[in-house]
């Protein structure tokens, strides 16, 4: 089975802990970034499966790393999993720039963000990935 790997952009490190113990017991590598520059750098070294991003984020915002990550050769593909407060609405037009494929609203259920990445990367290598995640 292939190994997975997600790459974790939020500020919040509490947020960051809770999805990376969640994703690395159902057996996906996990690396995480504290902002979105930072998360630019790691998919441009190493390009990840899937990306879980926060919008708000200093430096740079989920929205702005999301484009990039569209941009690049290596990511242009790469589905991305957008994390934002409540309330807080995302354009067509900045979804349009993006492989923004599901919005999330915080407070969110980390088995619920685990599931949509397994839906996200959809390949038959991901379905034994779930039953470990319980």
């Amino acid at each position: 089975m292939k190994n997975h790997t997600v790459l974790l952009a939020d500020d919040e490190v509490h947020i960051t802990h809770i999805l990376e113990r969640k994703f690395q017991k159902a057996g996906f590598s996990v690396v995480v970034a504290g902002d979105g520059e930072e998360a630019l750098e790691i998919a441009r070294e190493n390009p990840p499966d899937l990306v879980i991003t926060d919008l708000q984020m200093p430096y740079m915002s989920g929205i702005e790393l999301a484009t990039h990550l569209r941009e690049l050769p290596g990511t242009a593909d790469t589905p991305v999993i957008m994390l934002t407060a409540r309330g807080y609405l995302v354009s067509e037009e900045q979804l349009s720039r993006t492989n923004i494929r599901q919005i999330v609203s915080k407070p969110f259920s980390a088995k619920r963000i685990l599931d949509e990445a397994i839906a996200l990367i959809g390949s038959a290598d991901a379905s034994g990935l779930r039953e470990d995640a319980a």
